[in-house]
């Protein structure tokens, strides 16, 4: 199968992998995949770009995209159009008159409930004129359809992971005293709690360090990674917080020292509570914890939902039920992690492997394909 592939969501190819974001690190990993198979020949066109002034960037790359696809796509002759997001999808409507291969789009939650009107109104367009959508969870598949997308048009299929990167986690005792010096606290008799991700109102951080971490019996040290519009107004609910000293907010760090936090934390928490206009579509960073053997206690909520597995890879909470949330995290310390962690493992090899996702991924766009030439 020949699949012209494009993303705008790549960083800098310079950079540092530095807390990049799922949406980007599913996206390297897909890419990756597809290239290692031998049922696959792959071409990619691709944006490397900085987070600051992606939009404006965005906009001039499918400009020139929007000319250029259809010269391309006579060129490679690919079977199927794969794109990254929805962002890149609206080249599906753009082009549609012009490019005789059928198009996917895969989806991740936030791309599809953007609170900008004139996008609302657009992604309509965008799904009529696609002929297959994949959305990482059961919950963004609705939101789809409830966008008008046809429900035979889609399906749901998880994101997958790299698990070259976790075939060696660093060892347990030192990780911990690795964080110890690298945030310089004294973690003697206390339990590490671990939230990573970009602060943004839907992880609900606020939520956790106001109306669980108070309730909470065991001792624990809560350490958030990660930056984002709402990291300054974290900084000021840890100062007015009389738990300031079991809050730390570390900011962006690279992947070395995430792998370190990982295999320190004895639960990794994500705390997600609903937002307008907002959801979390998967929740990669649920099984980077996983594969350090760190089960999570998680809110039960939109995607997270299709990630944990109670009493496997950890424990699914109802939303806005902070003592049902602090019983479970003292619940899972007071009985021991180290079967809980290893289960958490195993799960994440057994459901999310990427050979095993990417197997789903090519049989669902032979059947797009397939359709494509009956209908056509």
């Amino acid at each position: 199968m020949r699949i012209l592939y494009i993303s705008h969501l790549h960083p800098p190819e310079n950079a540092p992998l530095k807390s990049i974001g799922g949406m980007q690190r599913v996206s390297m990993q897909l890419v990756e995949e597809l290239e290692r198979r031998d049922d696959v020949e792959i071409k990619t066109i691709i944006q490397h770009a900085p987070w600051k002034g992606i939009e404006i960037r965005t906009s001039f790359f499918l400009a020139r995209l929007a000319r250029k696809l259809p010269g391309i796509v006579d060129e490679f002759k690919p079977n199927v159009i794969l794109f990254s997001s929805m962002v890149t999808a609206s080249l599906a409507k753009i082009t549609r008159s012009r490019v005789d291969v059928p198009m996917v789009t895969i989806n991740h939650g936030q791309d599809v409930k953007m609170p900008i009107g004139i996008y609302q109104k657009f992604i309509p367009k965008v799904f009529d004129a696609l002929d297959g959508v994949i959305s990482v969870s059961k919950a963004t598949r609705e939101e789809c359809i409830k966008r008008g997308m046809d429900p035979g048009k889609g399906i749901a299929l998880p994101n997958g992971f790299d698990m070259s990167d976790f075939k060696e986690v660093p060892d347990r005792n030192e990780a911990l005293k690795a964080i110890e010096k690298i945030f310089s606290i004294d973690l003697s008799g206390k339990h590490v709690l671990l939230t990573v991700g970009r602060q943004v109102k839907r992880k609900g951080h606020e939520w956790f360090i106001k109306e669980v971490l108070p309730k909470i019996n065991s001792e624990v040290i809560y350490l958030a990674i990660g930056d984002g519009p709402e990291h300054e107004n974290l900084i000021n609910v840890r100062s007015q917080s009389y738990l300031k000293e079991k809050i730390i907010l570390a900011g962006k760090q690279p992947d070395s020292v995430l792998k370190k936090a990982y295999s320190a934390a004895d639960v990794f928490i994500m705390p997600n509570v609903p937002v307008s206009g907002d959801m979390e579509g998967f929740g990669i960073v649920l099984l980077e914890a996983n594969l350090a053997a760190t089960p999570a206690v998680a809110s039960d909520l939109e995607g997270i939902k299709d990630v944990v597995e109670d009493g496997m890879n950890g424990y699914k909470i109802p939303i806005y039920e902070p003592e049902i949330f602090a019983e479970k995290i003292d619940e899972v310390l007071q009985n021991g992690i180290l079967k809980l962690g290893k289960q958490s493992r195993s799960f994440v090899e057994q459901n999310f492997a990427w050979n095993k996702v990417a197997e789903r991924y090519i049989s669902y766009l032979q059947q797009v394909v397939e359709n494509y030439k009956s209908s056509h």
